[in-house]
């Protein structure tokens, strides 16, 4: 037989798009149409109802960007339609080449009652099935102009990004505004079509089975009549039966397609906007759940709940009926879908806390899944998190954006740097807005990495960021291909039940041990330096207003701020999205984010002050008390306790002139030669008679690289980068800062480019340890800058800190794995060692850091003169899209650099920088509300209850990476002491307490959550 395989397949697809799916909505008449537009931010859905409208015709421009416009249509549906199926097509103006990231609107009825959503992809509203004819149709249009800026040429500076520079230009023009007919017939026949096509496209032009479709399909298009689809679309349909019919192969694939639509919580739009998508969305699902009893639809980010609840009660109450129906499904149990990387120990434990307990309190729903599909990397502090909050599975498909290395597993068991383990699941369909088309449908299959010892997968299925969610049609698709010979097997389902059944029939899935490094995005460690110095900081806020007003609260009667604490932790939490703290947004989230940290920072300052000063007393001639918010002893005062504090009388720090030009700066522990430059030459560790700084080279050097990665530009930065570099070794000034007091201190300047930085290098008393404030007026563009210390010492590792730890990263390139680790994530230390001595650089807000190694040439033989290798701490970028002035104007960082640390050493002074001591008038010391009496056992956490019983709940971990053991010493009179999941359930009995504390026995890096009953006394 000749092959005419290609005529087929060709005039399939122009018969589908030029005569089948125009014939859906056969005949149509114009609504009328009036408008108006909302000045300034949206408003409420009443006003937005009853505001007076202005006549417009499709064609014309309207909204500007950022804008919202309240269009009214109004119409009748003719006599003539009686009996026939009738929906209102509604296009603001969409570019369906985009199922999202531009206009949308969220349909009312004249009552205030929501309908659904309008999307690019989704622009009909169904007015009756049948109509009687004559009904009058009234609808009104909530549509948001958001601007487009992620276009066909992608990453293009805009100053669309931002209200405040976007400008008033229309962004849409309307299109068509009609009542039409809606023939179900030709729809079934264009899904029909569809997904043959589709599953003919994937199979092999060897199998019969595609052979046995082109026929099929042939002979359809055959009894198509072009002039009257309607009256030959049902016997087109008869003729696919046949092949719709043939059932899958017993081995078939499974995919377990869940109702999925991914909303960046912010990114190219605002926060307030994805309160109107989460809506729009919502409205979508709810209504296609009434319509589609086999659909099951599951949604995360309990905040995105939250603001409905709050701001689009009507839409709520939609929801909140769907969840106890059962198939609106919470999953996730996050706040948000928060970064991983970069969130502190407990604000990551926080994510879950509030999370969980939001859908507890609202549904009775404890989820078991943890959803984070988008997520730029994935901790290897998180199994543990995850157990300890009551999860046991783990989904995200973003690894598979990974550039270098294609990850070995799809479904497999993620283990912690503690040992932890969760079931984990990567969707082979490698997309979270899957349309269940052939071709994704075919790829899980290729794709799917665990053949024939698991038969799995899951599909999320649905247009996400203003896409509207699932379809009618992915519906259509999914149930064709239940059952249906070639394709793998598709059913709806909830995660849960995918994840019982994935786990029932893998059970010894193979184990991934440590981090998900991202190969991608690395640059998310470092934009929009002032978002991730607020989250830093507001974490540690946090961490002192807990302290301080639970050991008032319990010594004094102090009013413990449980709901200001509660809200607090809420934003915090919320800018920790995705694309919030990783620097990725717009102008305007950005902007916004700033004042949020700002007002938390300022409310957080308050109840730390009102606490300490009901904790210190009354000054007397003077006096003043030390509050020390850190883990660990310092200045003689306790962990968590304050004292009163004394003038200082020890031996003092000298600065003294440098041959050559600069200054030797010497404590008795450490001396630090700075030359003319301003860098340092030498850190010599006195005790242990070891120079810190490689020969020849020289520390704190600030380098400048030209920075335009090949795409993504606020996400990422490409291995190319680093062959060029220019090292900033010109000086504006040098001069002595401060001597006295316990501290000697070097200040210089240096102008570059449009910037110029000032730092302070000092040096102080009875500190193994030189700190570095630095201050940047940064006026670059796509520049990248580091700041550098290569060191004298020979590490094959690192070791960087993450939660409740930390994990090692090798310092070598031998594999293409270790290779892609070029730029990481570290908290607020990077460690090195060689046995019995080691080197840590501490941060107060930085994130990103990258280590190189090199070999020395020996100065007088043929021989290697040793290992230099260098720490980089990443300060500052200046990428250009989405925000086109990233980053630019002042910044002050804190680091520092600690010779002869051990890692007890690098988690004490990490915490130190982060933790500075206040000093309060007063005249009485605070003994600690607990005590543990051991190092390496690090509280995180010390605060009242959540559930208001008084009752103190402690957090800590062990830290070195070793076994622990301690006694809990309270300074008030304990009653029992309890064992808890993060949440603060109990999960073991309650144990006694007493005078004698409590004696603990940690794991590496084990968390424990401990709640203390007061007792009497």
């Amino acid at each position: 037989m000749h092959s005419n395989r290609t005529v087929t397949e060709d005039r399939l697809k122009r018969v589908l798009d030029e005569r089948i799916r125009p014939a859906v909505h056969p005949q149509s008449v114009p609504l009328d149409i009036g408008i108006w537009n909302a000045p300034g931010e949206p408003v409420p859905v009443a006003e937005g109802l009853a505001a007076p409208r202005t006549p417009i015709e499709t064609g014309e421009p309207w909204g500007p960007p950022w804008g919202t416009s309240w269009i009214t249509v109004t119409g009748v549906v003719p006599d003539e339609w009686a009996g026939r199926t009738v929906e209102a097509l509604l296009d603001l103006g969409f570019d369906e080449n985009m199922p999202g990231f531009q206009c949308e609107g969220l349909v009312y009825r004249s009552d205030g009652s929501p309908v659904k959503g309008l999307n690019p992809r989704n622009q009909w509203i169904r007015i009756g099935a049948p109509v009687a004819g004559g009904e009058r149709v009234e609808l009104h249009i909530e549509a948001s102009s958001n601007p487009v800026l992620l276009d066909y040429h992608p990453f293009l500076p805009t100053d669309l990004g931002d209200k405040e520079t976007a400008g008033g230009e229309p962004q849409y023009k309307l299109a068509r505004m009609d009542l039409a007919v809606f023939d179900e017939t030709v729809w079934e026949l264009v899904q029909d079509l569809e997904v043959l096509g589709g599953l003919m496209a994937e199979l092999s032009t060897d199998s019969p089975r595609r052979w046995e479709i082109l026929r099929a399909v042939e002979r359809s298009l055959d009894a198509v009549d072009l002039q009257d689809v309607g009256g030959s679309a049902a016997t087109a349909r008869e003729l696919l039966a046949g092949v719709l019919a043939a059932p899958a192969h017993r081995s078939a694939h499974r995919i377990s397609a869940v109702g999925h639509a991914h909303i960046d919580s912010a990114w190219l739009w605002p926060l307030r906007e994805t309160v109107r998508k989460v809506a729009r969305t919502t409205s979508n699902m709810t209504a296609l759940l009434e319509e589609n009893p086999e659909f099951v639809y599951a949604m995360s980010q309990a905040q995105q709940y939250a603001w409905i609840k709050e701001h689009r009660p009507e839409v709520y109450a939609r929801v909140k009926k769907a969840v106890a129906d059962g198939r609106f499904v919470p999953v996730g149990g996050m706040w948000v879908e928060s970064d991983t990387n970069m969130p502190g120990s407990e604000a990551l434990a926080r994510q879950f806390v509030h999370g969980k307990r939001f859908f507890l309190e609202e549904f009775g729903i404890d989820t078991e899944e943890v959803w984070l599909p988008d997520t730029f990397g994935y901790s290897a502090a998180l199994p543990q998190i995850v157990k300890q909050a009551g999860a046991k599975w783990f989904l995200t498909q973003k690894i598979s954006w990974s550039e270098t290395n294609k990850f070995p597993h799809h479904t497999f068991w993620w283990e912690g740097l503690d040992g932890t383990r969760v079931f984990t699941h990567f969707p082979p369909i490698d997309t979270y807005n899957a349309q269940l088309s052939g071709k994704e449908v075919a790829h899980a299959v290729r794709n799917f990495q665990e053949k024939g010892s698991a038969t799995r997968s899951l599909a999320p299925t649905g247009w996400g960021d203003g896409g509207g969610g699932t379809t009618r049609e992915m519906l259509a698709h999914g149930k064709r291909l239940a059952d249906l010979e070639g394709s793998a097997k598709v059913v709806f389902e909830k995660p849960a039940a995918f994840f019982e059944k994935a786990h029932a029939e893998y059970p010894d899935a193979p184990v991934w041990v440590g981090e998900l490094y991202l190969e991608l995005h690395r640059a998310t460690l470092t934009s929009q330096a002032r978002t991730k110095q607020g989250n830093r900081r507001s974490e540690h806020l946090l961490r002192e207003a807990e302290l301080w007003a639970a050991t008032a609260a319990v010594r004094t009667g102090f009013p413990y701020p449980y709901e200001e604490l509660d809200r607090i932790w809420k934003t915090v939490l919320l800018l920790q999205f995705h694309d919030i703290l990783p620097g990725s947004s717009i102008a305007w989230v950005h902007r916004e984010a700033e004042a949020k940290y700002a007002a938390v920072g300022a409310e957080l300052e308050q109840i730390i002050t009102d606490a300490q000063v009901a904790l210190a007393g009354s000054p007397a001639d003077g006096t003043s008390v030390l509050f020390n918010a850190a883990p660990h002893a310092r200045s003689g005062v306790a962990a968590g306790g304050a004292a009163v504090a004394s003038p200082y009388t020890g031996a003092p720090v000298t600065a003294t002139p440098r041959e050559g030009g600069g200054f030797v700066l010497a404590n008795g522990l450490l001396r630090v030669a700075i030359d003319a430059r301003g860098l340092v030459v030498s850190v010599y560790d006195l005790e242990a008679g070891r120079e810190t700084v490689a020969p020849g080279a020289a520390a704190n050097l600030l380098q400048l690289h030209p920075d335009f990665p090949n795409r993504w530009d606020a996400w990422d930065v490409d291995t190319f980068y680093r062959n060029t570099v220019t090292d900033l070794t010109g000086v504006d000034t040098l001069e002595l800062d401060a001597v006295g007091g316990g501290v000697a201190s070097v200040r210089v300047t240096r102008s570059f480019g449009s910037s110029r930085v000032s730092q302070v290098l000092a040096l102080s008393a009875g500190e193994c340890r030189l700190d570095i404030a630095t201050e940047v007026d940064w006026h670059e563009t796509e520049k990248f800058l580091k700041a550098a210390f290569p060191l004298d010492l020979h590490a094959d590792r690192t070791a960087a800190e993450t939660q409740f730890g930390h994990l090692y990263r090798a310092t070598h390139t031998n594999t293409s794995w270790d290779a892609a680790k070029f730029e990481a994530c570290a908290h607020r230390f990077v460690h090195l060692e060689e046995p019995g001595w080691g080197v840590a650089v501490v941060n107060d807000s930085t994130y990103g850091y990258d280590v190189t190694r090199t070999v020395r040439p020996d100065a007088f033989t043929s021989l290697t003169g040793g290992t230099t290798t260098t720490v980089r701490l990443s300060l500052l970028r200046a990428p250009r899209f989405p925000d086109p002035h990233t980053d630019q104007g002042t910044h002050r960082f804190r680091y520092a650099l600690v010779p002869g640390a051990s890692i007890g050493d690098a988690v004490r002074e990490g915490y130190r920088i982060n933790l500075p001591e206040r000093r309060v008038p007063g005249d009485t010391a605070v003994s600690p509300l607990v005590s543990v009496g051991q190092d390496a056992v690090v509280v995180t956490a010390v605060k009242l209850a959540d559930d208001g019983s008084g009752d103190v709940v402690v957090r800590l971990y062990e830290s070195a990476g070793g076994r622990a053991r301690a006694r809990l010493t309270t300074g008030f009179a304990l009653g029992s002491v309890t064992v808890c999941d993060l949440l603060e359930r109990p999960v073991g009995g309650a144990v006694s307490g007493g005078s004698a504390g409590v004696e603990l026995s940690l794991r590496p890096f084990e968390i424990r959550t401990l709640r203390l009953a007061r007792g009497d006394g």
